[in-house]
């Protein structure tokens, strides 16, 4: 991590958010240079299978060079080009240096950032769609009920905040994609407290996705791994270990994704989306939101299916507990959240759901909010003005 100048005061960063983006304000005056080094064991440089090339083969030099900023740089830039992803970054916000980029190389955040080495922030998302962000709103208002729960006193207030987002989108021209931001106890040392960080800090990322949802049904198993307590669950913070870990389980056992029960047998919630059923008796019922993440797009969807009533499709809907028992014996299940909207399920575990195909409510759900994000209401669509 390298500073290349003093960091902006207290009154600069409440300054920031009135701006437009071509004002004097936005010109960087504080740059956060972030790297990373792969390790080395037994002679073999160590990455994963979707990591690039190395730049440097350190099994073949006696010496780590010692590079200057703008050598690091450029190496940075080296590596980022030969990223491989369906995602595209567009555009970053940093309070560190106060203002947006576009160049990935400058995407980073600094090392000693308590969100880096002690998991201390939140962060929320929202999907962009036709040039208009989808719930902003709803995600930004979960959004500072995790920071207040995560005791970090945001940087700015909350319409500051909401203009600095639009303004990030506005900046990379994305129409199709998502939003991410994030809320962290901010920089300041290597401590377990955050007593020592001046200032927390907001990060914002804007990524192109142009793939298109996917309504074919998937396979899930139970996650044996432990589900987060009600604390840290309805909280929506960085600490996605359990999380990566069941998705990774899912995986390995050839699955989309591994479904938690809570510690009385229910069922909660997949490692980054809801679950809903329809019952035999046409009902369909999501686990309560009081011991996990209050989904966004899981009560929209909960919203939009009081249409399926009035068409006869569903006789009601509720939220409630299933057991495992129930929720295999349910005619349909799905996966509901900003990622995968709505996912038919076919398969959990060993158990066929309904007739092994993709039923009809959850097929009519995706299409509702798909229409809901092109053309629904003010209220969950924000025009980004481009």
């Amino acid at each position: 991590m390298a500073f290349l100048s003093s960091p902006p005061s207290t009154a600069y960063f409440s300054n920031l958010a009135n701006h437009s983006l071509d004002s004097p304000l936005f010109s960087p005056r504080f740059s956060v240079l972030g790297l990373g080094f792969r390790g080395v064991s037994h002679g073999v440089v160590v990455r994963s299978s979707n990591q690039a090339e190395a730049l440097v083969d350190f099994t073949k030099i006696s010496d780590v060079p010692l590079l200057s900023c703008l050598e690091a740089i450029e190496r940075l830039k080296t590596y980022q080009d030969k990223q491989k992803s369906k995602q595209e970054y567009l555009a970053m916000f940093s309070s560190i240096f106060g203002g947006i980029t576009t160049d990935k190389a400058a995407m980073v955040i600094p090392m000693d950032d308590h969100m880096v080495h002690r998991g201390h922030g939140v962060f929320d998302t929202a999907a962009i769609m036709d040039g208009y962000l989808y719930e902003l709103d709803q995600h930004l208002d979960r959004f500072l009920r995790s920071a207040s729960m995560a005791k970090i006193d945001p940087p700015f207030d909350r319409e500051s905040m909401r203009r600095i987002l639009i303004q990030t989108v506005r900046a990379s021209q994305c129409r199709k994609g998502s939003l991410r931001y994030w809320l962290s106890a901010g920089p300041g040392d290597f401590q377990l407290s955050p007593s020592g960080c001046q200032q927390s800090a907001l990060y914002a990322i804007v990524i192109q996705d142009l793939s298109p949802f996917d309504p074919k049904g998937i396979k899930v198993v139970t996650s044996s791994v432990p589900i987060k307590p009600p604390q840290f669950a309805t909280m929506k913070s960085v600490n996605y270990l359990p999380n990566v870990l069941s998705k990774m389980e899912a995986e390995e056992n050839g699955s989309y994704a591994a479904i938690w029960l809570d510690e009385d047998g229910f069922i909660a919630e997949g490692p980054n989306m809801n679950v809903a059923f329809v019952t035999k008796e046409k009902e369909l019922v999501m686990p309560h939101f009081d011991k996990i993440l209050s989904g966004c797009t899981a009560k929209r969807v909960l919203a939009l299916a009081e249409g399926l009533v009035k068409e006869g499709k569903l006789r009601g809907i509720r939220m409630g507990n299933l057991s495992l028992e129930e929720g295999k014996k349910a005619d349909e299940m799905m996966l509901i959240g900003s990622g995968v909207l709505v996912r038919p399920v076919l398969q959990w575990d060993e158990h066929v759901i309904g007739d092994g195909k993709e039923g009809p409510v959850s097929l009519a759900l995706l299409n509702l909010i798909l229409d809901d994000m092109r053309s629904g209401p003010p209220t969950v669509r924000v025009p980004v003005p481009y």
